[in-house]
Order: structure tokens, then sequence, then C-alpha cells
């Protein structure tokens, strides 16, 4: 663990309880959309590749 890490933690120790939860659960939130999005990268990618081909082949419309 680094030292920024641990004094992070020091400081979340001194905190109430309940902000204690609410911290750890924005930091649980945050490190699963992180490794969501690195999974779904390919996904992604493929459906920018889909998008484009559809828009070049004229399978798309403006709406605007």
């Amino acid at each position: 663990m680094t030292e920024q890490v641990k004094k992070v933690f020091q400081k979340i120790e001194q905190l109430p309880e309940k902000e204690q939860e609410e911290i750890a659960k924005l930091i649980l939130e945050e490190l699963s959309w992180e490794q969501t999005f690195a999974i779904t990268q390919n996904q992604l990618a493929n459906l920018a590749s889909e998008a484009t081909r559809e828009y070049r082949s004229g399978k798309t419309k403006k709406d605007w």
C-alpha cells in the first residue's frame, strides 16, 4: 500500500462510522466501474465500428 493511500485510510478512520461507510461505498462503486469499463473495451470498439460502417453505407440519418 502506498503512503498516500495509508494517509487516506488514516483520515477515513477518524470520521464517523456512517461517513466511513459512504466513502467505502463510493470507492467500491468506482472500482467496479473501472473493472466493468476495462472488460467492455472490445465490445465498445465493436459497436463503434459497426456504427461507423452503418453511417458510411447510408443506413443512418441525422435527427437534428
